[in-house]
């Protein structure tokens, strides 16, 4: 269950949130990014992901993630662990004023049955699939994304 506007506000000014990002990648050494519609890192292309809700357990979280995000269910236990991020933003998903603080659990797992370009959605202008290299030089996939390609 998702909070109140007013009770998420709050939590995102009092304490880092918890996240899953998924570099999901076709076996081709090509990775699905999608360019944000909505802050925070609006208007860069960024990996899939989402944020862990309270009571669910990181198997749980990442299998909503996965459908939610990509359209089929995944399990944690057959991605790779990439280690842990922290990611830093001066807004937030409900205001300009409020910084973020996400602490983040970034796993790869490969699809090869995903089509050439999966369709955007309500967080995605467009999304497609970009090759390593492109996506460490690129001047608009966010820097945090590019930070899992180093």
């Amino acid at each position: 269950m998702w909070l109140p506007a007013e009770t998420f506000q709050q939590v995102i000014a009092a304490a880092p949130l918890v996240s899953i990002d998924l570099l999901i990648h076709d076996g081709a050494g090509r990775y699905l990014l999608g360019e944000r519609t909505n802050p925070p890192a609006q208007g860069w292309w960024f990996v899939p992901g989402g944020r862990v809700r309270k009571g669910e357990s990181l198997d749980e979280a990442f299998r909503r993630v996965t459908q939610a995000e990509l359209g089929q269910t995944l399990e944690r236990a057959d991605a790779e662990f990439l280690g842990v991020y922290e990611h830093f933003y001066s807004d937030s998903a409900l205001d300009e004023q409020t910084p973020t603080h996400y602490v983040v659990l970034a796993y790869r797992s490969a699809m090869t049955d995903l089509p050439q370009a999966a369709p955007p959605d309500d967080q995605h202008r467009q999304v497609g699939w970009w090759p390593a290299e492109r996506i460490r030089l690129a001047t608009d996939v966010h820097p945090y994304t590019q930070a899992y390609f180093l």
